[in-house]
């Protein structure tokens, strides 16, 4: 399952950095995060590095973007060419 950036967001500019996949960016008003690039930092690290670091907790998971953690796995290796 994606995550997603929810309106309270405070664009405090602290998640994107510490996205390893690149899946956010500066939308029109919040910080947005690409569904097609989101692992939840499955084949980097155990937990969402920008759920740890967001400091008003406005990044749960995107229930319109369902995955398993082996589909996850399967995106993280797709994204960095890991076999």
């Amino acid at each position: 399952m994606a995550l997603v950036i929810t309106e309270e967001c405070i664009n405090c500019d602290v998640c994107e950095p510490e996205c390893p996949n690149e899946a956010i960016s500066q939308g029109s008003e919040i910080y947005v995060i690409n569904p097609d690039l989101c692992t939840e930092c499955v084949g980097h690290y155990d937990t969402p590095q920008c759920v740890q670091v967001c400091p008003v907790e406005c990044i749960p998971k995107d229930s319109d973007h369902v995955e398993t953690e082996q589909e996850l796995l399967i995106k993280y290796k797709r994204l960095h060419n890991v076999t």
